[in-house]
């Protein structure tokens, strides 16, 4: 996918709560200065942010010598109305505290112009002729300025892949003369000792091998239609809590014309290597909120640098293209890019017979916890509001009941209680509305998200990551994940728990807060 420049005027407001308007600068304006820009202060505490300008795309991060290189769509020009993307560098040992290595590949140094997104692996063998080690880059390209004929080019690495080369201007996968042909995703498939590339082609995602990441040949086909244009593939093998082995494929897609989620839609199921059979026709969403796109899903590394067979890590973009450049960090912060937290995912033997992915936030973010309030257990019939007030934390909880409707946690509250964010349960179903707060969505069409629940069970776990633009609700350990963008007034700092129909039981909660040095975002020579 492709990173745009173009930035609408921020203009909702929270419905109902008569909040004022928090206006996005236009196209080509300069972020103020002065008090009003001191005083915004929207820029995360602990989820990752581009230090200035724009980001969208995450790519898939590479472990090199220890390190996770974490790459990303990032326009240097987008204060200045101008588009194009280049792949910027962030590296990080843990996922969670990041240093800015800058720019990786430029854009505008070649004939074909910018690049989009890709996927880069470290070439260990030395396939492609730059050396074993080299990290080798496949990435999408538009000859001519278009974005309507899209190729697959090549850049490699010999410097631990800090800096790029461009392979020549001719393309390693031309285009069959199709209108989407972009996001080539690269794995190594040992066991047919090549490499295998999953590429987004409208409702298709196409497979290809190649012996040296410079020649490919077509394989096969996986067809998906009634999701949108497909965007950022990926392919996987994962072992499930049971022992099984299964393959996963994924895409960014757009399933709202059915009801369905706007983020990572993901099916099970078996590759040999050419195409891909799912274990059922339908997908099932790794996040069911308004806000986690282009995710990729990446390797995760033991102590001693080999890769655990049964967990991933995974992170989206905290954003959507119906309202992308809709952000009031742009004048207080002169930026407009934040992703989620990076989550741990497993495979799980699911009660119906087939297997769901489950998240967690990465277990390192631990390690920055700067202050953890006990609450206990709590009763709570009606709302019951909290003394503790914050704008940044994670607060935990199980909440149990014999007879309700629903319960939920109300986050990013304002003093007087009309504007916040509920989480919670209701009836059939666990959600996370945000109608009630200044957000994104113009429109008023994505407010609410929602994902199915068995009330008759009595009780449900909640881990909800809030920031200053950002919530995230895991429920019942990561079965189900709900990710929204918001942008609540920074005096909007308090909590409340709440019952409806009922009395329910707040168990174990527990709050806690998180101190990463440098903003998650410190910055380093290369």
């Amino acid at each position: 996918m492709r990173g745009l420049s173009r930035r609408a005027l921020f203009a909702s407001t929270a419905a109902g709560a008569g909040a004022a308007l928090l206006p996005a600068a236009p196209a080509g304006a300069k972020p103020r200065s002065g008090p009003a820009a001191g005083c915004a202060r929207y820029r995360a505490d602990y989820h990752f942010t581009v230090p200035d300008q724009w980001k969208n795309d995450p790519q898939r991060p590479v472990w090199i010598d220890g390190e996770y290189h974490c790459y990303y769509l990032y326009n240097a020009d987008y204060l200045d109305g101008r588009e194009g993307t280049a792949w910027r560098l962030a590296t990080s040992t843990d996922l969670v505290s990041f240093t800015d290595r800058g720019i990786a590949v430029p854009k505008d140094t070649t004939v074909n112009g910018d690049v989009w997104s890709g996927s880069a692996v470290v070439d260990t063998a030395g396939t492609a002729g730059f050396g074993a080690g080299a990290v080798v880059a496949v990435v999408t390209m538009s000859p001519g300025g278009g974005t309507d004929h899209q190729e697959q080019f090549l850049y490699y690495s010999t410097d631990g892949g800090r800096t790029f080369t461009n392979h020549g201007t001719e393309p390693v996968l031309a285009n069959p003369g199709v209108p989407d042909f972009r996001d080539p995703k690269v794995i190594r498939d040992d066991d047919h000792d090549r490499w295998v590339m999953a590429l987004a082609e409208r409702n298709k995602v196409g497979f290809y091998h190649s012996a040296d990441l410079r020649s490919w040949t077509y394989a096969g086909g996986f067809v998906k239609d009634g999701l949108g244009v497909l965007e950022c593939p990926d392919l996987f093998r994962i072992t499930a809590d049971d022992g099984a082995v299964k393959w996963v494929l994924g895409v960014s897609a757009d399933g709202t014309g059915s009801g369905q989620p706007n983020t990572y839609a993901y099916w099970t199921g078996s590759f040999d290597g050419a195409g891909f059979t799912a274990d059922f026709a339908d997908p099932q969403w790794l996040d069911h909120g308004w806000d986690w796109y282009a995710a990729v899903t990446f390797e995760k590394r033991k102590p001693d640098g080999t890769v655990d067979p049964a967990t991933r890590h995974a992170l989206g973009w905290l954003n959507n293209w119906a309202y992308a450049h809709t952000t009031p960090t742009i004048d207080g912060d002169g930026f407009n890019g934040t992703d989620s937290i990076v989550r741990e995912i497993t495979l799980k033997r699911s009660a119906y017979g087939g297997y769901h992915l489950a998240s967690r936030p990465v277990p390192a973010l631990d390690a920055y916890v700067s202050r953890t309030v006990r609450l206990g257990d709590l009763t709570v019939d009606g709302t019951r509001t909290l003394d503790h007030t914050g704008i940044s934390y994670e607060l935990t909880t199980e909440i149990t009941w014999s007879e309700l409707t629903g319960a939920g946690v109300q986050v990013r509250r304002s003093p007087d209680g009309v504007r916040h964010i509920d989480t919670g349960v209701y009836g059939d179903y666990a959600f996370l509305n945000r109608r009630g707060t200044v957000n994104p969505d113009t429109g008023g069409t994505r407010q609410e998200s929602r994902t199915p629940f068995d009330r008759s069970a009595g009780r449900v776990r909640l881990r909800i990551l809030v920031d200053r633009t950002s919530v995230e609700m895991f429920v019942d350990d990561g079965r189900y994940v709900h990710s929204a963008e918001v942008f609540p007034y920074l005096v909007d700092d308090r909590l409340a728990l709440f019952s409806v129909g009922g009395t329910a039981v707040f168990r174990n909660t527990v709050i806690r807060e998180f101190a990463v040095p440098g903003q998650r975002v410190s910055r380093s020579p290369r």
